[in-house]
């Protein structure tokens, strides 16, 4: 399963709320990229920066390992539809791919930035001013089954209703 949405939508609470709620583990882009400025102290995130690329390979590279293993993940990041189109492309034969797209309107999202860029120094690795949600950014659309999630309060439709979609045949 994909979630996808820009930054601020509430992608990676839906993730690990759906990863506990499914009995699977959440594989979240971020979280890589968090993972690798700890062992690379003293790095300045920025548009297009040299982690940034290469945990866009890691990430669909682990996507690959779970799922040529058998392993149901969801996969979450802010990638805008070019992005997860390029790095899916090879996947796909081997998934039956679900794609829940967070929304939420642009100040609630940039108020989300703010407000964990405060109160989570990790967030400082990634360059989220690009990726606040709004008319620029091109959401995920690879003609597989596709459901939309309001995340301003709570989750519209409810949890329960997404996770029996990412369940569906």
């Amino acid at each position: 399963m994909i979630i996808s949405g820009p930054a601020g939508s509430g992608k990676t609470t839906l993730a690990h709320r759906l990863a506990l709620l499914i009995g699977c583990p959440a594989l979240c882009r971020d979280e890589i990229k968090e993972g690798m400025i700890a062992a690379n102290s003293g790095f300045v995130s920025g548009p297009s920066d040299s982690l940034s690329l290469r945990t866009y390979n890691l990430f669909f590279a682990a996507i690959r390992l779970f799922l040529e293993h058998g392993v149901t993940h969801i996969a979450e990041a802010a990638f805008q539809h070019q992005n997860w189109a390029r790095g899916l492309e090879s996947l796909r034969p081997l998934a039956e791919l679900r794609i829940v797209r967070c929304q939420v309107a642009s100040a609630l999202a940039k108020a989300r930035v703010a407000r964990r860029g405060h109160e989570q120094s990790s967030r400082a690795a990634h360059d989220d001013s690009h990726h606040i949600s709004g008319e620029r950014f091109d959401q995920i659309r690879l003609g597989a089954p596709t459901l939309d999630v309001d995340t301003t309060n709570g989750y519209r439709p409810e949890l329960g209703a997404v996770a029996r979609f990412v369940r569906s045949p």
